[in-house]
């Protein structure tokens, strides 16, 4: 008999989505993971590779915003539910999905693929850990901006925007027990409320400060993992200090170093419970020769279980 392979299969999603920022550039984010050699590197690790290739979006130049409270709200509900549609594809047949994006309200469509994966095929919620310097917790009632991705987290937990709410069948599509924001450094005022509110358990960047990046990574995989199907994480890259990340649309200072960012996704990938990975925000024409994006790609290959020794 021929061994077991290490690796599930994996199908890359590229997603160029670019209308839920106030910010161009982040439409050319899934290229620039492709351009790092993503692919390449996990097929070298002993991954199999499908690149399930870009999904169409349109761009804000074709497109009018329609509600300033939700900019472009009714296009980013078509990708996402186009990514549903792919990423439950891609579980359904064994395999894990690999979204590369775009900003970060893609993700009302893998988070909702994998809950209704986990609802199905295993009657037990997903856990997700949202590695993020933002809380993307507003709504169109309490956005200040109206930029959709700011919300996607309050329609996989709740109601609003509607429109990413209702993709997919399961509702909402994460519990806030096994919720868990690891990074936040950076809340609107209204927003603190609703997540304070919210139950879902918080890691800031101060809590890293103090209680150090592996407690902190394996509480939050403690409390989302347990009792859940597995785990979805979708890793912002804003979360990482714009020193090793500048290509952001949204930097913050004073977050994950190079060493605590592989730190996050080495303990996921020591759980066993990676179900399904967002990388999204990286923004190329704010970057620096591909750094962040290779950065993003390196923390791929981390959380996929690339072994130091």
């Amino acid at each position: 008999m021929s061994p077991e392979p290490r690796f599930r299969p994996i199908h890359i999603i590229g997603v160029p989505l670019d209308l839920g920022g106030n910010r161009r550039g982040v439409d050319m984010g899934p290229s620039a993971f492709r351009i790092a050699g993503l692919g390449e590197r996990l097929a070298a690790l002993g991954c199999v590779v499908t690149d399930k290739g870009d999904l169409p979006a349109p761009i804000p130049e074709t497109q009018a915003p329609r509600d300033e409270r939700k900019k472009y709200i009714r296009d980013i509900a078509r990708v996402c539910q186009k990514l549903y549609q792919s990423a439950l594809e891609t579980l359904s047949e064994g395999a894990m999905p690999l979204v590369l994006g775009g900003d970060h309200s893609l993700a009302a469509g893998s988070v909702a693929a994998a809950a209704d994966w986990a609802k199905r095929t295993r009657d037990r919620p997903i856990g997700l850990i949202w590695v993020d310097a933002h809380g993307d917790m507003n709504t169109p009632a309490t956005s200040l901006s109206g930029n959709v991705h700011g919300m996607p987290l309050a329609a996989l937990l709740g109601s609003e925007p509607a429109e990413l709410a209702r993709i997919g069948i399961s509702s909402p599509k994460v519990l806030p027990a096994h919720t868990v924001l690891i990074g936040v450094r950076n809340l609107d005022e209204r927003e603190k409320v609703a997540v304070r509110e919210s139950q879902v358990h918080v890691f800031t960047m101060k809590d890293i400060d103090r209680l150090g990046v592996a407690s902190v990574v394996e509480q939050a995989v403690s409390l989302a993992g347990h009792g859940t199907a597995g785990l979805h994480v979708s890793f912002d890259m804003d979360v990482c200090d714009p020193q090793i990340a500048p290509g952001v649309g949204t930097p913050v200072k004073g977050g994950l170093d190079y060493r605590e960012a592989h730190m996050v996704m080495e303990i996921v990938a020591d759980s066993g419970l990676l179900t399904s990975l967002d990388l999204v925000e990286v923004n190329p024409t704010l970057d620096v020769r591909n750094t962040t994006a290779q950065l993003g790609a390196e923390l791929a290959l981390s959380a996929l279980g690339m072994k130091i020794l």
